[in-house]
């Protein structure tokens, strides 16, 4: 499914759309260039889960916790991931294969260890289409599980 959200309001309620139907056990990667708005993606994501404590891009602790929610919600950044093994340290697999959703951007860096039954979503710019526009690519496994056109 391809969107395209014309302001930070938009990519937000996407996101939303998104926290609403997440089921336990799901985990997304969210893939774009810095500045592209995965992080007002990722609040709208909390938010849909009920969380409504700040969320902030985790660069430096790596992963985020959220328990506020309906479901827990682990937010991870792995941009300054040097070895898959330090996600072992962090316990990811505790995340990952818990009872809440995951969200990990970058993800593409640790791609060795992802399940297969990701919900990938990707983000981009269109500066011919102005400045806040972003089409964003929501790939769902073929399970079916996936946002429809009309749950916006």
């Amino acid at each position: 499914m391809i969107y395209e959200t014309r302001n930070a309001r938009e990519t937000f309620t996407l996101g939303e759309c998104i926290g609403r139907e997440a089921k336990p056990g799901r985990i997304y990667t969210l893939t774009g260039d810095l500045g592209v708005g995965k992080t007002v993606l990722t609040q709208g994501v909390a938010a849909g889960l009920g969380i409504t404590e700040p969320v902030c891009s985790p660069t430096f602790t790596i992963v985020q916790i959220y328990e506020g929610g309906r479901l827990p919600f682990y937010h991870f950044d792995v941009y300054r991931i040097g070895e898959v093994e330090e996600m072992e340290e962090i316990g990811y697999e505790d995340c990952f294969y818990g009872g809440g959703i995951c969200l990990i951007e970058w993800a593409e860096l640790i791609s060795d260890i992802l399940p297969k039954d990701c919900i990938h979503i990707r983000m981009e710019k269109d500066l011919t289409k102005g400045f806040d526009y972003r089409k964003i690519t929501i790939e769902a496994p073929e399970s079916g599980q996936s946002l429809q056109d009309d749950d916006r």
